[in-house]
């Protein structure tokens, strides 16, 4: 599932008239970018969300084997978006990906898959700080030596990860966090993290655009 639905509201007037995922870096939207990576590790099933501005995401998808998970008449947030979108994206472990970054490196679905193990309630990829380019701070979660998470400094959730969505049935709410599934595995240690080896660019916000562009085109160089 690829998540963009939200306002984008941290780029401004860039989003006044489109949403955040249509965007361009590097002479395409963010959407692309995202597919890109989702098309070339060969996803089955791509389900995105929609909310703010659906129209142009919903005519530049159309044709591409995408289906859509209306948010209606509020946003969901993640865990709220996930849990509507279950009935599209069919039982079992699925992949949610955030659409406002992009990835220089190897197919971050790939990196995920490749550590998946049953006993995992989550997996989300991390990015060390120096390698996460226009985001500011010191990290979301730190992996011990077994993988699994715990809250502080460390790792940028990168909005990439391999969840189990079984717990979803028991929040009653509408739209939530995934904070809150998040919280309980915690507590249960089943929550893991993985770091990518790449580099990761953060384009939630309009300096990220140049960032992004600039770290792309040094991949060439």
């Amino acid at each position: 599932m690829i998540f963009a639905a939200g306002f984008g509201t941290r780029m401004g007037a860039l989003t006044r008239d489109r949403p955040k995922p249509m965007i361009e870096v590097a002479g395409k939207p963010l959407i692309d970018h995202a597919l890109d990576e989702v098309t070339q590790f060969g996803a089955g099933r791509v389900v995105v969300n929609l909310h703010y501005r659906p129209e142009p995401l919903r005519a530049h998808l159309a044709g591409r084997g995408v289906v859509f998970s209306e948010e209606h008449p509020e946003v969901l947030e993640t865990g709220g978006g996930l849990k509507a979108a279950l009935p599209l994206l069919g039982p079992g472990p699925v992949f949610t990906m955030n659409s406002d970054a992009v990835w220089i490196g190897p197919n971050p679905l790939q990196v995920l898959a490749d550590l998946w193990r049953p006993e995992m309630e989550a997996l989300l990829l991390g990015i060390p700080p120096e390698q996460a380019t226009g985001h500011h701070g010191t990290g979301d979660f730190t992996p011990g030596e077994d993988g699994r998470a715990k809250r502080g400094p460390g790792l940028v959730y990168s909005g990439l990860q391999i969840i189990r969505t079984d717990a979803l049935a028991e929040i009653a709410e509408r739209a939530f966090s995934l904070n809150l599934l998040w919280n309980a595995m915690l507590a249960r240690e089943s929550l893991y993290m993985a770091t990518y080896p790449g580099r990761w660019c953060d384009v939630g916000h309009p300096e990220g655009i140049a960032l992004a562009e600039a770290a792309l085109e040094a991949r060439h160089v």
